[in-house]
């Protein structure tokens, strides 16, 4: 465990120091602009980060798709960016970042963004990498390689979500379901539906979030929109599930001064929205803020 979390801090500072793309960015993370609104007793914050536009302005229709060369097979990376394996997976740093540290995590082989028959290898990531957080993004939910499994990581204490539901457990979550190796919570008054499944036991883990899976999967067998976070401290998994219901904002795609390129994905429904354009950052309000997860979360 200590020594993946050490080869891939390792990696962090080789390619930040090495590869130019990465250079540029992580050092632009540093003068990025936010401000943050309050909602009773939590914050959500806004970021303007333009070298996200690349992933906020990702074009991810099946025609797109099929059109491109998928970035995250081996053959297809630049030269530049090198990997660390981890299993079936290989660990990258992402060169446009939101965390001080950010690494995307592809499967080897070449398949379809799907969770359920992955969700004990996030697990398992998050529980070597236990310095971090692992997320995912559904392939409707703002994976902008939708064709190629992956999970990402990040700094563990940089999304608001980790460290709201801790501070709120105790007034805000509602316990669902409990048993001696696992608990289902859900987090209320959050502008945002947030479950949340502490477990000890991987098996029980899988099991109470399969559960969740069947209850929000409909007829089409299409893999219910959510959004994941999973982070593994003093022995325990949690498992932050974020329903869907829509991709993107009737925001996204507004003219003129009605345009917010916001994007939803993990990163934003744990608390940090993305601008990559200045002036929509400066425009944005409260408002907007309530209106985008009123349209995007799934109760």
């Amino acid at each position: 465990m200590i020594k993946l979390n050490h080869e891939i801090k390792s990696l962090f500072h080789e390619q930040v120091s090495n590869w130019e793309l990465a250079r540029v960015n992580y050092a632009g993370l540093k003068s990025v602009q936010t401000k943050s609104f309050t909602f009773n007793n939590f914050e959500v914050i806004v970021q303007f980060n333009p070298a996200r536009i690349v992933s906020s302005g990702a074009k991810v229709d099946a025609k797109t798709i099929t059109a491109r060369k998928c970035f995250l097979c081996t053959e297809n990376r630049p030269a530049e960016q090198k990997s660390v394996e981890a299993g079936d997976y290989l660990v990258l740093v992402n060169p446009f970042p939101i965390f001080p540290e950010h690494f995307t995590i592809p499967r080897k082989e070449h398949v379809d963004q799907q969770i359920l028959p992955y969700f004990t290898d996030m697990l398992m990531l998050a529980k070597t990498l236990d310095d971090y957080l692992i997320f995912y993004n559904g392939p409707k939910c703002g994976a902008s390689a939708p064709d190629h499994m992956h999970f990402q990581a990040g700094t563990k204490d940089f999304l608001p979500l980790v460290n709201d539901y801790k501070r709120l457990k105790a007034t805000q979550a509602e316990v669902l379901v409990e048993s001696a190796t696992f608990q289902l919570s859900k987090l209320n008054n959050y502008l945002r539906t947030v479950y949340c499944i502490e477990s000890i036991n991987i098996e029980a883990a899988v099991d109470a979030f399969e559960k969740l899976y069947s209850f929000f999967q409909t007829d089409d067998g299409v893999e219910p929109m959510m959004n994941i976070v999973c982070t593994f401290e003093n022995d325990k998994w949690f498992t932050y599930v974020i329903p869907r219901k829509v991709f993107r904002p009737w925001q996204y795609t507004a003219e003129g001064n009605l345009q917010l390129l916001v994007s939803p994905a993990t990163v934003e429904m744990g608390g940090i929205l993305i601008t990559p354009i200045q002036s929509h950052f400066d425009r944005i309000t409260k408002d907007d803020v309530v209106s985008i997860f009123e349209q995007v979360s799934n109760t």
